[in-house]
């Protein structure tokens, strides 16, 4: 995709004030330690003939106005990360122009490109609690990009980090599933769900195209699931309820175990989603053993003793149900980020697949994605109907 050329920027106010009581949003505990960087989507939408770009822009700057009044954190500014001042400054809107057509861009989707759909680099985030900017293409199609911050600002592991996607279709997954439910190793008879058994399968991949290394060293390997804590609490909170209220199951995989094809991963992965439980949530709630566990364990990863490869699913979430009044996205699609060996599912939009955005060091992805099993797996890119053009 050609370089996107921004056409103006403002910031996005929400419609009424926010009352004064509210002016002081004080950031949790699980807010605080989050990730400091934008997690990105990108909605895709074909040309509509009954509307011109400036009605459709003009129709989303109004409903992301009303939006911030629901949602007035986003509209105001992160403060040493400890509070957000809901001052009402709003949240930065950029519209813009590509020079290619959305099916440019559907037809071979790079996860680079979609980067440049967004007004900020993924870590740019200062003191912004959300950024947003509509890119009009060439056809007459339309792209909204919105990037929701964790937090402000910390230390920050980069790397020459490569984004690949790939598409596994509902065929494949449900073989997977029954793969991984047969392992006569496991202490959980039930079936793995999808998001567990292509978990298991994408990290033992990695693991095959990086095994020398890993039987050849002391290195602990883990694998990581971000656990929505909002039902695991008593009482349970609602789902619609804004923040970061999750935390991390930390599986450790026996990388000897290479009988099981999975290094035994699946029932542990099990295990450390079924502790995310009442008991965790209270330990959490009760003291600082947490926090500090978290600061051995970053010292362990700092120190590479500890290889992790992160797993967060979107999976289930309405991000095809966007519909500002021209009908639902033809595609919803993630970008390239900054940390390596992260995972990130998201929903296709038919057929309950699931596709896979890997982000790894360069050279682990140019072993990884040659792996013929990984190869034999993975489906062509779905045919994205965009018969409007």
């Amino acid at each position: 995709m050609e370089e996107v050329q921004a056409i103006s920027k403002e910031l996005i106010k929400p419609s009424s004030p926010t009352p004064h009581h509210l002016r002081h949003y004080k950031l949790s505990f699980l807010d605080q330690i989050s990730v400091p960087i934008f997690m990105p989507l990108v909605l895709f939408y074909p040309r509509e003939i009954n509307t011109n770009n400036k009605e459709r822009c003009d129709l989303i700057k109004k409903s992301l106005s009303e939006a911030l009044t629901h949602f007035y954190p986003l509209a105001g500014r992160v403060i040493d990360n400890m509070y957000i001042d809901c001052n009402d400054e709003g949240a930065h809107f950029v519209e813009a122009c590509a020079k290619c057509t959305l099916s440019d861009i559907l037809q071979n989707p790079n996860p680079s490109d979609l980067n440049k759909l967004l007004p900020y680099e993924l870590d740019h985030v200062k003191d912004l609690a959300a950024v947003f900017q509509v890119t009009f293409f060439e056809c007459g199609g339309m792209a909204i990009g919105f990037g929701m911050s964790h937090k402000p600002r910390t230390g920050i592991m980069k790397d020459n980090i490569v984004t690949k996607r790939f598409v596994f279709d509902a065929s494949t997954i449900a073989a997977l599933r029954a793969k991984y439910s047969d392992d006569s190793s496991s202490r959980s008879p039930r079936r793995p769900t999808r998001v567990e058994a292509l978990s298991a399968f994408i990290w033992s991949r990695f693991m095959a195209t990086t095994e020398p290394e890993a039987l050849s060293s002391d290195k602990i390997y883990t694998v990581l699931h971000a656990v929505n804590l909002r039902p695991r609490m008593n009482p349970p909170l609602q789902e619609l309820y804004f923040g970061n209220i999750s935390r991390i199951a930390v599986a450790v995989a026996n990388v000897e175990a290479k009988e099981n094809k999975n290094y035994g991963i699946v029932s542990q992965m099990r295990d450390a989603i079924r502790n995310v439980n009442l008991d965790y949530v209270k330990k959490i709630q009760e003291g600082d053993g947490h926090l500090n566990f978290m600061k051995y364990r970053a010292e362990k990863v700092m120190k590479g003793e500890v290889v992790s490869f992160s797993f967060t699913s979107l999976c289930r979430f309405p991000i095809y149900e966007a519909d500002f009044g021209w009908g639902k996205p033809v595609w919803v699609g993630s970008a390239s980020l900054t940390f390596k060996n992260l995972v990130v599912f998201l929903d296709t939009k038919e057929e309950d697949g699931i596709e896979v955005w890997i982000n790894l060091k360069q050279e682990d992805m140019a072993k990884f994605e040659a792996d013929k099993e990984l190869l034999a797996h993975i489906s062509p890119t779905p045919n994205m109907k965009i018969s409007s053009f």
